[in-house]
């Protein structure tokens, strides 16, 4: 029996990828534990649908897609009962055809004999796999099951039933019932049915954040997707009020309140998978503004070499969050995802000889061998009440959300000077501005230089989508001095060097980007910048000329080594940095 050639062999043979190319993905699949085909995409050598178009010719298996028609799915059929919605998504499989007992189904590893023998027992019938990306799937099952794109809010505007896809996990009967009783004139299965449409929509997005909007005679939706805010379909005036009081149902909170901020949060669940959601309702002269902050458990991924440091830094964030004592601040505006790079950092070093204490405002992640406390204001569970009582539970390793005022920043450094690793977030424009904060909040000088360890701060850029990028050879003027600054000293030849733009296709939905990266700068407080401290006091100066002397760079740097790595723009690293 004559052997199955390789992956790597067939993408060759119809030059899709060269033998340097694939020798290059052979080790980064051997590194990094990737299949070769992934491997061979995240380098960038070939697309999806060119790895699976190789792997139907090496499995034998029919290829699937929107261009061959065999994606596109003839409705009154009967598939959407024989394979119900929930389970197509959750296994990525869609029903194509029906053949006398033999049913055809596009999956994206036929491989996989567990899906296809469930399949079997679901349906009663034979089944016939065909491959297709998973990009394409997915999209092919929204359009099938008529719940996919931006749609859904529309569809969901005409109907009166609910779908029962998105379900609380308590509370939902008790608050249809009150739903029923204040709503006035509005069909409540409607706006139940409505209310569900935007959360699954925005889940299905990405969005961070959902924003439901008034302005007297017109009503406004928009989803913050990769930190942008992007209009969406919004629902009428009329119904405006009713969608409100939905909320603030789940949320738990006063629906004949209209004067006063009101903040609550309520968990649902989605396919499956349990998602938290903020909420803060504020008043307006136009009536209430909702914004509802996403925390998708299943969706964080806390992998220190996917969060974008160059490699000191992290060798600096490891080295100093290994040592047994001392302070380490990380800086950013809200939503720069420092608590995900904190709890990165702090699973990276996890260990259970370790004692790790969390006093958080909220708890976004729920992590095992983490004994994390909710901030509760209200009965006096602060951040410096909660950081005295873990002096008391023998810590090795505390955490604590943010430094906010004199109070909590001498409890943080009582505890790092008595022997505890202590981590937290300040609200400063770089790194380096943390020391003098500090200083402002009445640490001494002399304490400060015995006991902080690193000072760090993070913003998040949007990511190139890597199938449509466009490469340009930048001009001398976009290498003037600030670049040559940021470079440390470095004058690059032009002519060595290759830039991207955004362009915008149907992979990335016409943006140019797709998901975000992080940008940072860590200073490791050096023998010299601490004895700087210890003599001169808060001098921002003399301290950024140690840490550049000492081979550290400062953001803008680094966002620079982003631009050349054609993981970003120069635009888009330009607006989230301040130059020197």
């Amino acid at each position: 029996m004559a052997k199955k050639p390789e992956i790597g062999e067939i993408l060759v043979a119809n030059s899709i990828i060269t033998q340097e190319q694939r020798a290059k993905a052979l080790k980064l699949a051997a590194q990094s534990k990737l299949l070769f085909g992934e491997a061979v995409v995240k380098l960038g050598f070939a697309d999806d649908e060119a790895i699976t178009m190789a792997l139907s010719k090496q499995m034998g298996i029919p290829y699937a897609s929107k261009e061959n028609k065999i994606l596109k799915v003839e409705k009154g059929q009967g598939l959407d009962k024989t394979v119900p919605e929930a389970y197509a998504r959750e296994n990525l499989v869609l029903p194509l055809f029906l053949d006398e007992n033999v049913l055809a189904v596009a999956m994206a590893d036929p491989s996989n004999m567990l899906t296809l023998d469930n399949l079997r027992l679901l349906t009663g019938l034979e089944i016939q796999p065909f491959i297709a990306t998973k990009s394409q799937i997915f999209r092919a099952i929204d359009d099938f099951y008529q719940s996919g794109g931006s749609s859904l809010i529309d569809k969901a505007m005409g109907e009166e039933s609910s779908d029962g896809v998105i379900t609380t996990e308590e509370g939902v009967s008790e608050a249809r019932l009150d739903l029923d009783k204040t709503l006035s004139g509005a069909k409540d299965e409607q706006v139940i049915n409505l209310v569900n449409a935007i959360l699954k929509q925005a889940i299905t997005e990405r969005c961070s954040d959902i924003h439901l909007e008034s302005y007297g005679e017109r009503t406004m939706t928009r989803f913050r997707i990769d930190g942008v805010l992007c209009e969406r379909p919004s629902t009428t005036k009329q119904l405006f009020p009713s969608v409100v009081s939905r909320i603030k149902i789940l949320s738990k909170l006063d629906i004949a309140e209209r004067r006063l901020p009101q903040d609550g949060q309520f968990t649902i669940k989605v396919q499956n998978r349990a998602i938290d959601l903020r909420v803060s309702i504020c008043p307006t002269i136009n009536g209430e503004k909702v914004v509802m902050r996403i925390l998708d458990r299943g969706a964080v991924e806390l992998d220190i070499d996917k969060m974008g440091f160059e490699a000191r830094q992290k060798e600096d964030f490891l080295a100093a969050a290994r040592l047994p004592h001392g302070l380490i601040f990380l800086t950013g505006p809200t939503g720069s995802g420092k608590t995900t790079t904190l709890y990165t950092i702090l699973n990276k070093i996890k260990t259970p000889e370790l004692n790790f204490m969390t006093i958080e405002d909220p708890v976004e992640f729920q992590m095992e061998g983490f004994n994390q406390v909710q901030v509760r204001s209200a009965i006096g569970l602060t951040f410096a009440s909660a950081l005295r009582s873990f002096l008391r539970q023998d810590p090795d390793v505390i955490l604590v959300g943010e430094v906010r005022d004199q109070e909590t920043a001498q409890t943080c450094l009582r505890a790092a000077l008595t022997g505890h690793l202590v981590l937290s977030t300040l609200h400063t424009n770089d790194a380096m501005s943390s020391v003098s904060r500090l200083a402002d909040l009445g640490i001494e000088p002399f304490l400060l230089s015995s006991s902080l360890i690193l000072v760090a701060a993070q913003r998040l850029v949007r990511v190139l989508c890597p199938f449509c990028r466009v490469p340009y050879k930048p001009s001398p003027k976009d290498l003037e001095l600030p670049f040559r600054e940021a470079m440390l000293g470095k004058n690059p030849d032009p002519a060595s060097l290759t830039f991207y733009k955004q362009k915008g296709c149907e992979k990335c939905s016409w943006l140019g980007y797709k998901g975000r990266n992080g940008i940072f700068e860590v200073y490791f407080m050096t023998h010299e910048m601490r004895e700087a401290i210890y003599k001169q006091g808060v001098n921002l100066e003399l301290l950024r000329q140690l840490a550049a002397k000492a081979g550290m760079w400062n953001m803008r740097a680094s966002g620079w080594r982003k631009v050349m790595a054609g993981i970003t723009t120069v635009e888009e690293m330009i607006s989230v940095t301040i130059g020197d």
